[in-house]
């Protein structure tokens, strides 16, 4: 994935990061091998707020940088969860799908228009644009697996239950607030880390 990243990360005390840690790391590969592969990477939970950031906008003070950016109060967002989706991409083959209210589409406009589109605010023309397309084509989620292997309408069934079954309430709450982290995704999937962090 070119360039770095924005990621909501659920506060590290929350149930639902110990939840969606041990899905993604061990329940979801280990009961469903067919989907994720022999080589299905680990990463942590989060729900991308943008990408393509340019390394060079942040520079040598990636925290600078992301301090410098005027972030909502955690109480101003929330994250709810919605269905188990599937879509024919590597990085969203398996994933949550997350409502794009409470906050959640001002804070990834937020960053998108400081880290791509040069714009701001999450108010400017070009970051308007973006969040609409961004909207129609897959939107705010939470991955659970990464991969190439087709996920069909039963298997995503299966899916869904398990996700369920480990804690995750669909169609209701994720979490509140959580940490921004700032990830070069440009490297390889092992070393996605963050260079910078901030709580919300």
């Amino acid at each position: 994935m070119p360039g770095s990243s924005l990621w909501l990360v659920p506060p590290p005390d929350h149930p639902v990061h110990r939840i969606l840690t041990k899905l993604i790391t061990q329940t979801l590969p280990n009961t469903f091998p067919d989907v994720a592969g022999s080589d299905c990477p680990s990463f942590s939970p989060h729900m991308t707020l943008t990408s393509n950031i340019d390394p060079a906008l942040y520079g040598d003070d990636p925290q600078g940088w992301l301090d410098g950016v005027p972030w909502p109060q955690g109480r101003d967002v929330s994250v709810r969860f919605a269905a188990v989706q599937t879509q024919d991409v590597y990085f969203r083959r398996c994933f949550v799908q997350v409502g794009m209210g409470d906050g959640v589409a001002d804070i990834a406009a937020l960053a998108r228009a400081r880290g791509v589109e040069g714009e701001a605010d999450q108010t400017g023309p070009k970051t308007r644009k973006w969040l609409g397309e961004w909207a129609e084509a897959f939107g705010p989620h939470v991955s659970l697996i990464y991969g190439d292997n087709p996920i069909d309408d039963a298997k995503l069934q299966e899916i869904s239950k398990v996700v369920k079954e480990a804690g995750i309430e669909l169609e209701g709450p994720g979490w509140e607030g959580g940490v921004v982290w700032l990830v070069p995704t440009d490297r390889p999937i092992n070393e996605w880390k963050p260079i910078a962090t901030k709580e919300l």
